[in-house]
């Protein structure tokens, strides 16, 4: 350990063991001793506060430059663990930061890339002028308020988006199960059944007669199954949810066809609302529908 580190220990060392507690007053011997201490550890430090002010360009600005310095060294010494590291390491940081926030306060940003823009680099502490006149620092003045209000609000609309669009996909599933187990039913109710041909008393026994595989779905109902689902979910998405646009009815826009649209919708929605009762990813919605009975 050199001679000037051995120093700036003792010196802080000095500061504070005559720093009493918090909430306790320091005596008049204390303070002459602490004041006395900090200036001697300016002394040792002089150098390379010197050396620092140059490099980050802040001649122009010496004594506020020496002045976050020893604003540095305060907090250094406030903030000084000595088993973790020597204080003559532990300042330089400080110094370094103090004069770096020096420097974005009363400078354009030295940087190649932010001179390339003419860009200038502020600190958000720094101190603008309001509208009544009084202080105002920008970090404030930047704050938004209804920002908060505007997220949930956002979060809230995604979700129940989500909550939607869910509950659709399990509607339509649920009509397409449906229809597609009519049409298996109708299809195995068509088939010929097979005939067994009576045998005679001393013949031989006949083979087993093997049942005939499932019946192949008509293609022509699966198309118009689907079809029917998708004139279904835009029932939903657009009378209901309000998610999509409104079912264009094309040139049959006539009172029998409107009638059929709010007959789906009515279906759907009492379809649905049994759907979220019994899959527990709706339970938020059932639990607000037995609310909502409840009420009425």
């Amino acid at each position: 350990m050199s001679k000037i580190t051995a120093a700036l220990e003792a010196s802080v060392a000095t500061v504070r063991d005559n720093t009493p507690p918090e909430g306790t007053a320091q005596t008049r011997r204390q303070r002459a001793c602490v004041d006395h201490a900090f200036a001697r550890i300016l002394k040792l430090i002089a150098p390379r506060i010197r050396h620092f002010i140059r490099q980050y360009g802040l001649a122009g600005h010496w004594d506020d430059a020496e002045q976050c310095c020893a604003i540095a060294v305060h907090r250094a010494i406030q903030s000084y663990e000595p088993e973790k590291a020597q204080f003559t390491t532990f300042v330089n940081w400080q110094i370094r930061g103090e004069l770096q926030s020096l420097r974005f306060r009363v400078m354009t940003d030295q940087r190649p890339s932010a001179r390339k823009v003419e860009a200038t680099t502020v600190s958000l502490d720094a101190i603008t002028g309001g509208e009544d006149g009084e202080g105002l620092s920008i970090l404030s003045a930047i704050a938004d308020e209804d920002a908060l209000g505007r997220t949930e609000a956002g979060a809230s609309d995604y979700l129940a988006k989500a909550a939607m669009n869910a509950l659709t996909e399990s509607y339509v599933e649920h009509l397409r199960n449906s229809g597609l187990e009519r049409i298996r039913r109708r299809a195995h109710n068509a088939q010929p059944k097979p005939v067994k041909a009576k045998r005679p008393e001393n013949a031989a026994a006949a083979p087993p007669v093997r049942r005939p595989g499932r019946a192949p779905l008509d293609p022509a109902e699966l198309t118009e199954l689907e079809q029917r689902l998708e004139h279904n979910r835009q029932v939903v998405e657009g009378r209901l949810f309000e998610t999509a646009p409104p079912l264009d009815l094309g040139e049959d826009e006539t009172g029998l066809a409107r009638e059929r649209v709010r007959q789906v919708a009515k279906r759907a929605a009492k379809t649905m609302s049994d759907l979220a009762v019994m899959d527990p990813r709706f339970s938020l919605m059932a639990e607000y529908r037995q609310a909502m009975l409840a009420a009425h």
